[in-house]
């Protein structure tokens, strides 16, 4: 299969580039403010964050969820509206305006990130595509890794891996956490291939799935830390971090 690099960030400044990347989590269903990413950099490394003193993002529909995560894309119809991305919740509408982005939104190709996951129990972090959802069936998502803080080990970690149909009635769901021998809680590469015909999936070089699917349309990145309602809060588990090494995206070139 034939790919060439188009696009790295290596997070190497002081700042992120905001040509690059959005960082407010599906504002559309909230506000800039409260879906507002936290983050720093340290060693050419980004580590997103849950800090203690961090808001739910959107407490009516996701109840205490709180969320770091970056996009490189945002899609959103008028105030009001029910139309955007990702809509999770049927009752959802458009609670704050927004522009209209395609900072990077690939139509096929390999995508991969280097990152160390979090190992609290009540964290969750993911690197995820989603369709850029200009029309409404445009909104599958391909879940490159999904990963429990519960789920990892020294031994061996849970990895989510796979797509989502939500409204595309052309995708059928096919979704697995892969018991595989890594520690999650170390720097590792998870990658998909998007091509016309399939998806497939690899971790540390290794093909792990193959989906015989494929969305045909742009999508965009999703890279983000959720720490999930319920359980204890221990202030002294603060910050909790999801750290990127990189992000590459390489042109399917046929």
């Amino acid at each position: 299969m034939a790919f060439e690099l188009e696009w790295e960030e290596r997070f190497e400044g002081t700042a992120l580039d905001e040509s690059r990347w959005l960082p407010h989590h599906l504002p559309q269903w909230s506000s800039r403010e409260r879906a507002s990413a936290r983050y720093r950099f340290d060693g050419g490394r980004l580590h997103l964050m849950i800090e203690a003193d961090q808001e739910p993002w959107c407490r009516e529909f996701d109840g205490e969820t709180r969320v770091s995560s970056l996009q490189t894309g945002c899609f959103a119809g008028p105030l009001g509206s029910p139309l955007g991305q990702h809509r999770f919740n049927p009752d959802l509408v458009v609670r704050e305006e927004q522009l209209l982005l395609r900072l990077h939104t690939p139509l096929y190709g390999r995508f991969e990130v280097r990152a160390r996951a979090c190992r609290d129990e009540n964290v969750l972090v993911a690197f995820w595509m989603i369709g850029f959802e200009d029309e409404p069936e445009r909104s599958a998502e391909i879940c490159i890794c999904e990963i429990f803080g519960r789920d990892i080990s020294p031994e061996r970690s849970g990895i989510g891996i796979g797509v989502h149909p939500f409204a595309d009635p052309r995708i059928e769901d096919d979704f697995e956490r892969l018991s595989l021998p890594l520690d999650a809680g170390e720097f590792h590469v998870y990658a998909s291939e998007w091509t016309p015909d399939r998806v497939s999936f690899i971790v540390e070089d290794e093909l792990v799935k193959t989906v015989e699917q494929s969305p045909a349309y742009p999508m965009q990145f999703m890279l983000g830390i959720y720490e999930l309602a319920g359980g204890w809060r221990d202030p002294a588990s603060y910050p909790k971090e999801f750290v990127v090494d990189y992000v590459r995206s390489y042109r399917w070139t046929g």
